[in-house]
């Protein structure tokens, strides 16, 4: 076994076997010799709170120095806190508490085990993590040229489909863009819904941090913002996918996953796959689709006004569709073993469409489906943070944002509840010896995907009530992501001292490049592994059950859905 096989089955990153070679490519330092320090490998706001996670031996409870300099005095001292047993990754952590260090510059920590990587504190430390994990979204594009420098590309790819037998349908289809969906080279629209969503939101509510956003893709320097010209890329797609009576399929995929090969060699036909029988849509695919292009006519609405009120249009379509067939649910037809997305209840995406077309057009139709459902099939009694499969959350927060009278009972009653909720993240938070917010049993399959979208209810609290811990306890999860934890490996791609190397991502499997492609997220930790790779790990606490190998999609797949609430964060950060 070589050393990179050995540190796969050790769960560990290959970033310290590429060594100086790889960090040099990507502009970075290389790391010094310190094991047991694990922080943000990107960096900290000046004024926010920083805080590293170190394990010690036995009961030790050393000063800790913070250096400007490898040679030289510290800068900044102080005692590390006493030790506490994380549960989540059964390690003995000590905190180092350096907040009060809010000059701009690059430093070094020394508790006990000689001197850390560099840790960044300056005003723009997530601007390059926020401009990568959003271009990561032109990575994933389908049906053109792909181009993002460094030797990260693929010609046009599937440029042509073909209606399933299930769909309802027959002949061929044109190929109207999307993104590729995670590690393989399907398009789903449930997940796609909530992907889109997000980003829309995150366009919302921290424009400042958004519209200026160069990401280099072929529309750069448009009408639009470069942001929002790459969320249309995907718009367009799922607008491809609805049906003349306003109904949308659920997904355009192959019968079976493709071989590990560059996307334009995937010659499997690209389908667009039904339900298999009358009406051929699900009701799931519709409702996301009547809230995101609600939402698109919003954002669109200044930049293309006609392509926003084609939104708007689909929007009311898929809506009427959606409420006059409420329980059209999806599952794999045969001889289909692509992704499902089954959702069995889909009365939340109905719920969230309703919302969101209320708070665009502000006709009442819209606001009496969503009351009538809130205190009728779904009465409000928490909120979750949002899954693709769960969407009440948006349509609890879409309804409280709008900037509508509607019923001050029901938008106290969603402040009030998200407020409870994020309250209990923070407790949490401050619970791990890591901060981050995750439950035990959160710890499943993209179990990095649930932090950052705790975040997202984290900051959408913060946005309703105020509060710094509510905006520290939202960047915890960030902290975590980025390398505060047990691994001391930045989840996310050419981002930080030490990136993990090996997705499941096909692209980065097969395109003869060490590195893989660029901004892409991890799904993290899962304590229920589902394929053969991560089962081979021996038990271990949660937070450990991960292995970098692009083998093991239930531990390390990337997905549209798990970057998007990650560019939603890094956006407020970015703030």
């Amino acid at each position: 076994m070589n050393r990179r096989d050995a540190l796969k089955c050790f769960g560990l990153s290959a970033g310290a076997l590429l060594g100086e070679e790889m960090l040099d490519r990507l502009g970075v330092a290389a790391p010094l010799e310190s094991p047991n320090a694990f922080f943000n490998q990107a960096g900290y706001l000046p004024g926010s709170a920083k805080i590293a996670s170190v394990t010690l031996r036995g009961g030790e409870r050393p000063d800790f120095q913070i250096f400007a300099k490898r040679q030289g005095e510290p800068v900044y001292r102080g005692i590390v806190s006493a030790t506490r047993m994380d549960e989540a990754s059964g390690d003995r952590v000590a905190l180092v508490d350096f907040s009060a260090l809010n000059k701009p510059g690059r430093y070094t920590l020394s508790a006990g085990a000689g001197h850390s990587s560099p840790i960044l504190i300056d005003h723009h430390a997530y601007g390059d993590a926020l401009r990568l994990t959003m271009r990561g979204f032109y990575g994933q594009r389908c049906g053109c040229a792909v181009d993002m420098g460094g030797g990260y590309r693929h010609p046009p790819c599937h440029l042509t489909g073909a209606y399933h037998v299930s769909s309802g349908r027959q002949g061929s289809v044109p190929n109207s863009g999307g993104w590729h969906d995670a590690g393989d080279y399907g398009r789903y629209v449930v997940n796609s819904g909530l992907s889109t969503a997000t980003l829309l939101w995150a366009w919302e509510m921290y424009p400042s941090a958004l519209n200026r956003l160069s990401l280099d893709i072929p529309e750069s320097g448009g009408s639009a913002p470069d942001v929002l010209a790459e969320i249309r890329w995907n718009l367009n797609w799922m607008l491809s996918m609805q049906d003349d009576d306003g109904g949308v399929w659920h997904k355009q995929t192959s019968e079976h996953f493709c071989a590990f090969i560059m996307p334009q060699m995937d010659t499997l036909t690209s389908y667009v796959i039904g339900t298999g029988s009358s009406p051929y849509k699900s009701t799931c695919a519709t409702g996301d689709v009547a809230a995101v292009m609600a939402i698109a006519a919003r954002c669109y609405r200044p930049y293309d006004t006609a392509f926003s009120q084609r939104c708007l249009t689909a929007a009311k379509r898929a809506w009427a569709w959606a409420v006059t067939h409420p329980d059209v649910s999806f599952t794999n037809p045969p001889g289909v073993t692509t992704g499902g997305y089954d959702d069995r209840h889909c009365s939340d995406e109905i719920l969230w469409a309703s919302a969101e077309l209320w708070r665009t057009t502000g006709e009442a139709q819209y606001e009496q489906a969503f009351l009538s459902g809130m205190d009728a099939a779904l009465p409000l009694t928490s909120v979750e943070a949002p899954s693709w499969a769960n969407v009440q959350a948006m349509a609890c927060w879409t309804y409280a944002l709008a900037k509508r009278k509607g019923s001050e009972r029901m938008k106290s009653r969603i402040v009030e509840q998200t407020g409870r909720a994020a309250q209990d993240l923070v407790v949490r938070g401050n619970a791990s010896g890591y901060g981050n917010t995750l439950a035990l049993s959160d710890y499943t399959w993209g179990s990095n995907s649930v932090a950052a979208n705790q975040s997202l209810l984290l900051l959408i609290a913060n946005h309703f009530q105020g509060g710094a811990a509510l905006r520290e306890a939202a960047l915890g999860n960030l902290h975590y992501l980025l390398g505060r934890n047990c691994f001391g490996v930045s989840w996310v791609t050419q981002v930080g001292t030490n990136p993990f190397q090996h997705p499941h991502h096909r692209p980065s499997v097969a395109d003869g490049i060490a590195a893989p492609w660029p901004g892409l997220l991890s799904g993290g930790p899962n304590a229920r592994p589902a394929d053969a790779v991560a089962r081979a790990l021996p038990k271990q606490p949660p937070m450990r059950m991960w292995i970098d190998n692009d083998q093991a999609p239930s531990m390390n797949e990337v997905a549209i859905n798990w970057n998007a609430p990650l560019v939603f964060l890094l956006a407020a950060a970015n703030a």
